[in-house]
């Protein structure tokens, strides 16, 4: 009897690593696909420019800008409206991409190593990786989401976030200023990118 006991009280543990360790799977494969495309992009752009341009519909088809804005912006982001979140959001994507797709130089693949994936909670899933770029090796961990579908939602560079990178600046022009404190801001700093 207590044997019996025993597994019945085992098996949803037992189903739960099941479904979790599918989740991971089926996030680590997203992540692979998007940097895969990504790098196949890198390898084909003649410039930083053109490569902001190519990558910018492959991270978007993986990457939750929407989430990443909201949370960046933080409890303020309530008071946008519709088309103030959609204005911030294009905003935010452009700086992000233009941003990173800078640090990259055409032509020019880095190495990644992808560690074991964890998942934290149900539809979380974080997979730390490490990139040697130009004889440099940095600790970068994925996070993503089921979103419906996965995307990812969040890199932590080196223990940084992304997302709290930029939370406390545009909580500091929200406060300063508002949404239209925080919307120009981006729009300022999307601007001097080119």
């Amino acid at each position: 009897m207590t044997l019996r006991l025993l597994l019945l009280s085992l098996t949803p543990l037992i189903l739960l690593s099941g479904t979790a360790s599918a989740s991971t799977e089926a996030a680590e494969k997203l992540l692979h696909s998007a940097v895969a495309e990504v790098m196949d992009a890198t390898s084909h752009a003649p410039n930083s420019a053109a490569l902001a341009v190519s990558v910018r519909p492959i991270l978007e088809k993986y990457v939750s800008f929407d989430s990443m804005t909201r949370r960046a912006v933080g409890p303020g982001w309530r008071q946008f409206t519709v088309d103030q979140q959609k204005q911030a959001t294009r905003l935010f994507t452009t700086l992000i991409i233009r941003t990173y797709s800078s640090k990259f130089t055409p032509g020019e693949i880095p190495t990644i190593k992808f560690r074991s994936a964890v998942s934290p909670v149900t539809g979380r899933v974080e997979v730390p990786t490490t990139v040697l770029y130009h004889g440099n090796y940095d600790d970068v961990t994925y996070r993503l989401e089921d979103e419906g579908g996965w995307r990812i939602t969040d890199m932590v560079v080196e223990g940084v976030s992304l997302i709290a990178n930029y939370r406390p600046q545009f909580d500091e022009q929200f406060k300063q200023g508002g949404v239209k404190a925080v919307i120009d801001s981006l729009s300022r700093s999307v601007s001097s990118q080119h």
